[in-house]
């Protein structure tokens, strides 16, 4: 039984938003820990493996209480699919890797958390990607460094660590224009003050390991965007490379969704007295 959250205010969609309750009724998000998921007949397991037929099949691919956090964060950020990771790194590689191939171009910003600066500088050539580094706050570079073959353009917003600031809608624009698609990384600003998928992104990615969880307990990442371009480019890369959210970690940001919004105020407030 599910509980959709649709239409609800995001402080209520985050203690309520997509819940599934199993047969006993629980008042708390169950836990399920189990890599495996029984089927009623070989016809049923053969429908699942096709995906012609809704249901789990194994923990790599998705879990009830995965699934419930991914549900939940789609309800914040206003986006169709959403798949949860082990980290935020690997929702970053996912969001660049499984759109790209050999002989394509990325043109991202400077300013990047390191590791993303690695995915950008080291990872991508190593696999025949080109890519372009340009100043993020300046249009001109990034219609500047736009090619034929470029397929994606990445940036944080604000970033990590100096809190610069881009203009999403403007970047869009001109990726869109030359045929790119568009990976915002919105880990600081959180969906509670900037949702990235209306001002033009195609995809964003989180490090749940920050707001969301925001007790420094756990580690764990989510990719979200529309559905067809879920199915284009990164179910099968997310099926089959395994970067899975574990279920006790997924279950311990659904808790932590649910201060979301009172935690990131007063983070806020006390960060301008400061």
């Amino acid at each position: 039984m599910a509980q959709t959250g649709k239409g609800l205010r995001p402080a209520t969609q985050l203690v309520h938003g997509a819940t599934m309750r199993s047969q006993f009724g629980e008042m708390s998000e169950a836990l399920f820990l189990t890599q495996g998921f029984a089927y009623e007949s070989m016809e049923t397991a053969e429908e699942r493996f096709k995906g012609t037929k809704p249901g789990f099949i194994y923990a790599r691919y998705s879990n009830p209480t995965v699934a419930m956090f991914e549900e939940r964060m789609c309800l914040l950020e206003g986006a169709e699919a959403a798949r949860a990771t082990a980290s935020g790194m690997a929702a970053v590689t996912a969001a660049v890797m499984g759109q790209v191939r050999a002989g394509d171009h990325v043109v991202a910003a400077k300013a990047l958390f390191g590791s993303c600066l690695y995915i950008i500088e080291d990872l991508l050539p190593r696999f025949g990607v080109a890519t372009t580094l340009v100043d993020g706050g300046d249009l001109d570079q990034w219609r500047a460094a736009m090619r034929p073959n470029t397929k994606v353009c990445f940036f944080e917003s604000p970033t990590n660590p100096a809190l610069e600031v881009y203009d999403i809608a403007g970047i869009a624009k001109i990726a869109h224009a030359g045929g790119a698609t568009v990976v915002v990384d919105n880990v600081f600003a959180t969906p509670m003050f900037q949702r990235p998928l209306e001002l033009g992104a195609d995809v964003v990615v989180y490090s749940a390991t920050k707001h969301v969880d925001g007790h420094g307990r756990c580690l764990g990442g989510i990719l979200l965007c529309s559905q067809a371009m879920m199915d284009l480019h990164f179910q099968n890369y997310l099926r089959q490379t395994g970067p899975a959210l574990s279920p006790f970690n997924a279950w311990v940001m659904l808790k932590s969704l649910e201060s979301l919004p009172v935690r990131v105020a007063h983070q806020t407030k006390s960060a301008g007295i400061i």
